[in-house]
């Protein structure tokens, strides 16, 4: 057999997988294809006092398209953009909320040991709760920082660079253990794949439309009170 012919065969054999892969992994071709571009979106309100239905969206969404060779600067890039927005959000909302609104949203187990450590440790208090996955809660520390005035160039250096961090561990896991974690995924959504994605992309797309308005809300709200003359 000639070189070319050689060439020929294996070319087709590639493509014969390729077609064959594309068409049964159908929830990972569309997760992926929207994913790059909606990671940025979803690591807003990943980061922000408004919680998703699901936590550590991002991160599972920074491990599985790691897994499939998605450029790890651009996803590291992307979701760290996001979160230093959705941060800095939440620091304005907390910041221009006072201790009142800091009061009313964080439950009262928790509220003084989150103002204790912010007096006490706020750098610390911050980078923890941006590195450390779920069940670590992110938003009462975050809203905390605005409420008792923690200076923002320091807030948001100290968060972005933790955020930055924890996306590159997830990216590295996905870039490592990638093969496994699309062998589970794909044998997990072979049969469901239209189903899974449907629902999937839904409760997300509904949830950041929820927490957007949320967001513009509570802003509107603390703006309107910060105006009114005190009696």
């Amino acid at each position: 057999m000639s070189l070319s012919a050689a060439a020929r065969s294996v070319a087709a054999v590639v493509e014969a997988l390729a077609a064959q892969q594309h068409h049964r992994n159908k929830l990972l071709h569309l997760f992926f294809h929207f994913g790059v571009f909606g990671i940025f979106f979803i690591s807003i309100i990943d980061s922000s006092f408004v919680p998703l239905p699901l936590p550590g969206v991002t991160d599972i969404m920074l491990i599985v398209l790691a897994a499939q060779h998605t450029n790890w600067l651009l996803l590291v890039a992307l979701a760290t953009a996001g979160s230093a927005l959705g941060g800095y959000l939440s620091y304005q909302v907390g910041h221009r909320g006072g201790m009142a609104f800091l009061e009313k949203n964080i439950p009262p187990r928790i509220f003084q040991r989150v103002c204790d450590w912010m007096e006490n440790h706020a750098i610390l208090s911050v980078a923890l709760p941006a590195i450390l996955p779920p069940p670590m809660p992110l938003s009462p520390f975050v809203l905390a920082a605005g409420a008792l005035k923690m200076s923002r160039r320091k807030f948001l250096t100290t968060f972005t660079i933790s955020r930055a961090l924890r996306h590159l561990a997830a990216v590295w896991l996905g870039i490592h253990y990638g093969r496994q974690v699309l062998h589970f995924w794909t044998k997990f959504s072979d049969k469901w794949a239209t189903t899974i994605l449907t629902v999937l992309w839904s409760v997300i797309l509904i949830s950041v439309a929820i927490a957007f308005y949320k967001l513009y809300k509570t802003s509107r709200t603390i703006g309107a009170q910060a105006t009114q003359p005190q009696q």
